[in-house]
């Protein structure tokens, strides 16, 4: 056992630089996307994709490139709208907003001004906007009105990427075979991905072991 194999409790410091996205299949067309943002029709995106498939990671990308700044949808309600509405931004998880009128006129508000001012938006939701069961019609119009780019399921490729990543956001350097075994074991979903991580590293850090691919298998059939 290797001291640099094991885990420790250490704050968890995600990567967020367009260097530390992994580009596949599955997210090609979305990074594309955040990288001709200039472009977008009507100067707006929404970024759809489940929990865990790089939404918040293409956000920081993108507001480094544009200099945006970022604000969660649930904090719309109590934000200065005027003021959000003098740079670029983008608003996570607006599907949150659905059903809370006072959320749904702070977007819809903050929407109509923000492109006035000749400003950018980009908007994440883990679903389409079709989707989202807004009160509001002419929120709903604006929403399902604008350019849609989704994140898919994960390939193999970026399945072992998000592994790797989350790993390293740890500080956690599991053996090499850690990774190809649980690639092939796991659920092809980020919110897999991402339980399976958080659960090694606790066990890890509880039994004081070094993560190896026997020690995760051990683990796989204690969370089955």
């Amino acid at each position: 056992m290797t001291p640099h194999q094991l885990s420790f409790d250490l704050p968890v410091r995600p990567a967020l630089g367009r260097e530390d996205f992994f580009v596949s299949p599955a997210n090609a067309e979305a990074v594309a996307m955040i990288d001709s943002w200039e472009t977008w029709p009507s100067r707006k995106l929404i970024l759809a994709g489940p929990t865990g498939s790089g939404k918040t990671h293409l956000t920081h990308v993108w507001a480094a490139l544009s200099g945006a700044r970022i604000i969660a949808a649930a904090d719309l309600t109590d934000a200065d709208i005027p003021a959000l509405a003098l740079s670029p931004l983008a608003i996570e998880d607006a599907e949150q907003t659905a059903g809370n009128r006072a959320a749904e006129e702070a977007l819809f508000h903050l929407h109509n001004l923000s492109l006035a001012e000749g400003h950018t938006i980009l908007l994440t939701a883990e679903r389409p906007p079709h989707l989202w069961p807004l009160r509001l019609p002419d929120l709903m119009s604006r929403m399902q009105g604008t350019l849609v780019t989704q994140l898919r399921a994960p390939d193999d490729a970026l399945l072992a990427a998000v592994l790797t990543k989350l790993f390293a956001d740890r500080q956690i350097a599991p053996s090499p075979d850690t990774v190809p075994y649980l690639s092939r074991r796991i659920d092809r979903s980020f919110a897999a991905v991402r339980e399976v991580v958080e659960t090694l590293d606790a066990a890890a850090l509880a039994e004081r072991r070094a993560i190896t691919r026997a020690f995760a298998a051990q683990v796989l059939d204690k969370m089955v």
